[in-house]
Formats: C-alpha cells, sequence, structure tokens
C-alpha cells in the first residue's frame, strides 16, 4: 500500500513537472493578452486569412473607383519623435542613410559608431531593389500621383491626391534621384514594419519629420538587403575604455629642453653687460 501510493506520488510530481515546463515552453513562445496567452503562429495565421478574405471580397465587387481629384484633407503640424538609437560595428559616414529591406529598419548614421533606428515598410514581395541614391527632393504634405504601372494594376486610382492626412505619402516625401522611389510617410501605420509598399519605403508622420530635420538634398541613401552591423547594446570596448583598459603601455613621453653649455651661457651674459 505505501508502495503505490509512493508510485502514485512520483508519477504526479513527474506529469505536474511536465506540465510546469510545457507552461513555460509555451509561454515563452506567446504574449498575453486579456483572455490568456497569444501566439505570434497564431496572429500571423489570422492576418492571412484576414488578407485572403479581403482579396476575394474585392474579386466579387470590383475594383474601387475613386474620384479622378482626390482632396488630401487637412495637413495638421507634425511634431518630430526621435527614435531610438543603435550602435553601429562598422564605422559608416555621418549623415548617410542607410536602408535594410530584410530588417525592415532605416539608419541614419550619426557620429561615434552610432545612428538613429526608424521601422519602416518596405516593398512587397516582386517590389524589392537594391542601390545607391541620393536625396534629390524634400517636400512637405506632398501631392500624389500614382504613376502608369500602378495604374494597371489597380485601376479605379485618382489622376492625382493633393496632400493631406488621406494622401498617403503622408506629412514629408524624400525623393530618392530621378527614380519614382521616396521616403515617406503614411496614412496607413499599420502598415509599418511590414513588406507591403510598391518600393517606397514607409516611415511614420513623426518619424520622417524627424528624419528631414537632418537629411537633406544630396544626403546619400543606401539601400541593401541585409545589414547586420546595429546593435540596440553599445560594444564591450567602449564600457572598458572608461577604465583605461586599451590605452597605451607607453609612458607618455617628456619634453625634451635643449640645455645651453656653460661657454654660450657667459658669452651671453658678457653681451649684456
Amino acid at each position: 500500500m505505501r508502495m503505490n501510493l509512493a508510485r502514485t506520488a512520483l508519477l504526479c510530481a513527474l506529469a505536474g513537472a511536465g506540465l510546469a515546463w510545457g507552461g513555460a515552453h509555451a509561454l515563452a513562445q506567446s504574449q498575453w493578452g486579456a483572455a490568456g496567452p497569444v501566439f505570434q503562429s497564431d496572429v500571423e495565421r489570422r492576418e492571412r486569412e484576414l488578407e485572403a478574405q479581403r482579396a476575394e471580397r474585392r474579386k466579387n465587387y470590383g475594383p474601387t473607383v475613386y474620384p479622378k481629384f482626390m482632396d488630401g484633407g487637412g495637413k495638421p503640424d507634425i511634431k518630430p519623435q526621435e527614435p531610438p538609437i543603435v550602435y553601429l560595428d562598422k564605422g559608416e559616414e555621418p549623415g548617410t542613410i542607410i536602408v535594410d529591406t530584410g530588417g525592415r529598419q532605416l539608419y541614419y548614421v550619426l557620429p561615434g559608431k552610432k545612428a538613429y533606428a526608424y521601422p519602416i515598410s518596405v516593398g512587397r514581395d516582386g517590389f524589392e531593389w537594391t542601390g545607391t541614391e541620393k536625396i534629390s527632393r524634400v517636400a512637405d504634405w506632398p501631392s500624389w500621383t500614382p504613376p502608369p504601372e500602378m495604374h494597371k494594376r489597380q485601376p479605379g486610382l485618382p489622376i492625382t491626391v493633393s496632400g493631406g492626412v488621406i494622401n498617403p505619402l503622408g506629412a514629408k516625401a524624400l525623393y530618392l534621384g530621378s527614380t519614382i522611389y521616396r521616403i515617406h510617410g503614411t496614412n496607413n501605420e499599420r502598415s509599418i514594419g511590414r513588406a507591403s509598399s510598391s518600393g517606397c519605403f514607409r516611415m511614420m508622420n513623426e518619424h520622417v519629420v524627424h528624419l528631414a530635420t537632418m537629411a537633406k538634398v544630396g544626403t546619400t541613401v543606401r539601400v541593401v538587403a541585409n545589414y547586420s552591423g546595429a546593435n540596440t547594446s553599445a560594444p564591450v570596448s567602449s564600457i572598458f575604455s572608461g577604465f583605461g583598459f586599451g590605452a597605451s603601455d607607453d609612458p607618455p613621453r617628456k619634453k625634451q629642453v635643449k640645455r645651453k653649455s656653460a661657454k654660450s651661457t657667459k658669452s651671453a651674459s658678457s653681451s649684456k653687460q
């Protein structure tokens, strides 16, 4: 009887440990919502289902037809918002913009191997690109004129939309060379962090206004598929440098003073007399 009780207690303990591990493992891959854990895989699956439903509705109802000339709405005063600062492994040229399409981040390089890091939206499948351009124009509340290629893909788009909160280019646009691409704000912040544009780089309006306080016409913009040299924590070398580590072991050299000979001193004294 005692052996059975001991065996039962051992099995219960093992089962409890298994449940605890399983719960911790599941919790590590989830976030807690109001009603319990929310798994990232469930969120992504739900987003795919909703997008499929929207695509099906578009097929049934046909393309949305907009007015040929649309009013973009109001132009409120957008205050700049400073993003987090990251630390760079390499000494990039200060004032350069690096667009990491894989990481969906835009970096504005600061002195001292640092950079502002802005979350962005990038081109969806088939609209990705890399290369180097320079900012050719900066516009406040720009108008939007969809190119002919976009009209073919999405019939019913307006010919042009004036600047404003309804305009998809947002509060500012930084034009890249002579291309059709821009770094611009957006009227849909939910797209930030996703691959959902036609090749432009969308930012939150507060962030693009902040970027435009530094980036001017002529600023170099380098678009890469992946940029792995940015870290949220400072490099170890900078931490230890404050304690004298990494400094030269050689003592500072003393300034050599040229001594005058006794003979020259005597002659100098004679000449003064």
